[in-house]
């Protein structure tokens, strides 16, 4: 119609816990093509037009166009030349392509030369080749008869023996898992939880293991008995107290049970049965995708920890079962795929790290594993050439070493014990992907140091590791392990504000762990109120730790304590630290920033601020900064610097597994192997109030019952505006304690500390000072202990 407008784009501004418009000009580009989203119009249904361009104007010379696009973030399915690029998009009418709306705003992005080219097949090629035939988790039928002609040679190729006598033939003999009965009254409790998470991931064991074993071996009987799990299973309510409304993570387990069963006893069935199994995986399936991509709309909002997790633990394996038998598959697996090559992982940063710290690294890593390795086997797509999973294996390596146990941050269900077994699993599969000896070395120690607790919740409640060492060997090398370089000691996740030390991680009779945390994802999902926080291990012992237990989530302990900043190695303002609720918009901007982490040959500064977490609770507040010198690979000066637009008292916190030795300015502790003394050096405002508490205020005592109970050292400085504090911390084996020697030269502006420890080797800290700190004439009241 003459004169008609073009309809105006929908292109709102982002939010903090949106999905951003990228690239741009302030991206950091790590790979060719890169990724691209921007936020969707309100229509579900609506198709996109993506335009890029070496030119602003967009000759159609110089500009590749890519139609239909069904989703607001996209992957190209070829790279594009080094140099200056632009792009934008447009609502496009789905049958032509055609832009029915005005085009988005332009943006400017850079590609570098000799960046890892990580192109994704489009939609009509993806899985143009991929056989419809079954099995296809794992082995298609192609590999399954080379597979069994390899265990007929050697029945222990690729540990097939051990699987087989421990993780097959135990299900044979084993009654068949009732349909959960739920909660009581149905209100969620830990110990039903925990036995149910259990009973579900064991009928998808019972499944699985016993269709492969049935199926390498031709043993009828225990194809049939795996049909009769199996058939059961399916006669389960999808809407009931496995459904994924009820607890996701049972019908999760219960999801990827009637996944593999379907594809493995296929031929096993007749039509009336597949029928049966397939509506039952059908529903689960679409309940859960639904709930992915229609309710918590993580393509909109992926901040989502379980809903991302289901896109690799649900979508991918039921998708490749599913796939040309119910025509919604197809749309789950391309989905799921474009959402792991382009979104994929919200918790991350180019140097590999996660944001939710490296438990829920190991978590969502093994179930991306498994989606990787899946795709691969399946289609070939591999997720690993992404730079991302190149890197990652370094979050663990660095934040968790293995021999450590609460001395690191975030959610971790291991409860003081040694690192979890799958966190080895995982990085061994990274030195396979990589080449990376470390990674191989990690899982060799984990190997070593933590046997035993393969049947422990934490292991037993989400994998089988017999049937993860036959896949992992059927298909990927093993690797020669290599210690971690000496001089490879510093790392900073620059995205995800972590920065940790690891001093002769080889050798734990001398490691050093420090890490420190400053994160721009604040206390979202399963991160903490602990910016500018920290822990220390050494010596093989943790010294500040991460206090609490991890007993469930929601729970009191999880709440008011292990969530909440007085469980951290941190400081509070006049009693109260930092936002860490429910509300996820607030978590959010409870955040802090890692601004330095450098080695200067004879120290490793490091200095975070934590001015914006602080101000959620305490608006006064104008900064809040914390610096931390590592000395000769030695021992720690840290000095904390907080500005108020009025007087606040400081309480500084320090975490131990048992209760210290005070003085009035000193503090020390003596573990199994090692210990610490703590000095409070300076501090401008006047000196502090020394007392230490154990046990966990607000929490509910059943829940920890039996649990070891932590201390608290909590150092109160007197109000002031201005509060410049520096501590010394010292760790030392037990057999050889160390004394660093100080002294200060206050006068001045500045307060200068000099260091000199046994080696004659001499260190010198500057802390600028004023003269009006704000106070009112105190006195300093006597020192407590609880």
């Amino acid at each position: 119609m003459p004169g008609h407008a073009t309809p105006l784009l929908d292109e709102p501004k982002t939010g903090r816990l949106t999905i951003q418009y990228g690239p741009d000009a302030q991206s950091d580009i790590t790979e060719n093509p890169p990724r691209f989203t921007w936020l969707p119009v309100i229509e579900d249904e609506a198709k996109y037009v993506l335009r890029i361009s070496q030119d602003p104007g967009y000759d159609d010379a110089a500009t590749t166009y890519y139609t239909q696009i069904p989703l607001n973030f996209f992957t190209p399915d070829a790279t594009i030349p080094a140099g200056v690029h632009h792009w934008s998009y447009a609502v496009c009418d789905p049958k032509s392509g055609a832009a029915t709306t005005a085009w988005s705003q332009t943006r400017t992005f850079t590609i570098a030369d000799d960046l890892p080219e990580t192109p994704l097949p489009s939609r009509t090629d993806r899985f143009a080749n991929t056989t419809r035939a079954h099995p296809r988790l794992w082995l298609t039928p192609d590999r399954l008869d080379g597979f069994r002609k390899d265990v007929k040679a050697d029945p222990d190729h690729c540990t097939w023996a051990t699987f087989y006598d421990k993780s097959v033939l135990p299900w044979m003999d084993r009654d068949i898992i009732p349909e959960p009965a739920g909660y009581p009254n149905h209100q969620r409790v830990a110990p039903i939880w925990r036995q149910t998470y259990i009973d579900c991931q064991e009928l998808m064991y019972a499944i699985r293991h016993l269709a492969v074993g049935g199926q390498v071996t031709q043993d009828q009987a225990m194809l049939d008995r795996a049909k009769e799990w199996l058939l059961s299973a399916a006669d389960w309510n999808p809407t009931g107290t496995t459904s994924r409304s009820y607890t996701d993570e049972w019908a999760f387990r219960v999801n990827l049970a009637l996944a593999w069963g379907y594809d493995w006893l296929y031929d096993q069935m007749d039509e009336d049965e597949r029928t049966r199994v397939r509506t039952a995986l059908l529903a689960r399936t679409r309940e859960t995708a639904d709930h992915i991509i229609k309710h918590a709309n993580i393509h909109l909002f992926p901040f989502d920890s379980h809903a991302v997790r289901a896109v690799s633990a649900v979508l991918i394996p039921a998708a490749i079962a599913l796939l040309d038998d119910e025509p919604e598959a197809a749309e789950w697996l391309h989905y799921s795929v474009e959402f792991l090559y382009t979104v994929y992982t919200p918790w991350g940063d180019k140097q590999g790290g996660w944001a939710e710290g490296p438990h829920y690294w190991m978590t969502g890593m093994a179930y991306l594993i498994d989606a990787a390795n899946l795709l691969k086997g399946y289609s070939g797509l591999d997720l690993y050439q992404r730079p991302f999973f190149q890197k990652t294996g370094d979050m663990p390596l660095f934040t968790k070493s293995p021999d450590t146990r609460r001395a690191t941050f975030g959610d971790d269900s291991t409860m003081g014990d040694l690192p979890a077994v799958k966190i080895g699993y995982n990085l061994r599969q990274y030195a396979g992907v990589t080449g990376n000896g470390a990674y191989q070395w990690y899982y060799d120690e984990i190997k070593r140091t933590n046997p035993g607790t393969e049947m422990a919740f934490y292991n037993w409640g989400w994998w089988d590791f017999n049937f993860d060492e036959l896949v992992y060997r059927t298909d990927f090398p093993i690797i020669e392990a290599q210690p971690p370089a000496d001089d490879d000691k510093l790392r900073w996740f620059q995205g995800i504000g972590w920065v940790a030390i690891q001093q002769q991680m080889q050798d734990p009779d001398n490691h050093i762990q420090f890490v420190m945390k400053s994160s721009p994802f604040g206390s979202i999902s399963h991160s903490h109120g602990d910016q500018n926080a920290f822990c220390l291990a050494a010596f093989g012992e943790d010294l500040a730790i991460q206090s609490g237990h991890y007993v469930a989530f929601n729970s009191t302990m999880h709440q008011n304590w292990r969530r909440q900043t007085i469980s951290k190695n941190a400081i509070l303002i006049d009693g109260k630290g930092q936002y860490a609720g429910k509300d996820k918009a607030r978590a959010m901007t409870s955040t802090g920033k890692i601004e330095i982490a450098e080695d200067r040959d004879d120290h490793i500064f490091i200095r975070g601020d934590a001015t914006a977490a602080y101000r959620t609770l305490s608006p006064e507040i104008t900064s809040v900064t914390r610096e931390v010198y590592f000395v000769h690979d030695s021992y720690f000066v840290i000095v904390d610097a907080i500005d108020a637009e009025t007087p606040v008292s400081v309480d500084w916190l320090f975490h131990a597994n048992a209760p210290m030795t005070l003085g009035d300015t000193t503090f020390r502790y003596s573990g199994q192997k090692a210990g610490f003394y703590g000095q409070v050096l300076w501090s401008e405002a006047g000196n502090p109030l020394i007392t230490q508490e154990t046990g966990f205020a607000g929490v509910n005592p059943a829940e920890i019952e039996g649990l070891p109970v932590s201390t608290c050292l909590k150092a109160t400085y007197p109000k002031a505006i201005r509060h410049r504090i520096a501590t010394l911390i010292v760790p030392y084996p037990l057999s050889a304690p160390r004394r660093v020697f100080s002294f200060l030269d206050d006068q001045g502006y500045d307060c200068d500390l000099y260091f000199t420890d046994a080696d004659d080797r001499s260190f010198k800290v500057v802390v600028p000072k004023t003269f009006d700190v704000g106070t009112s004439p105190t006195t300093t009241p006597k020192k407590e202990t609880k």
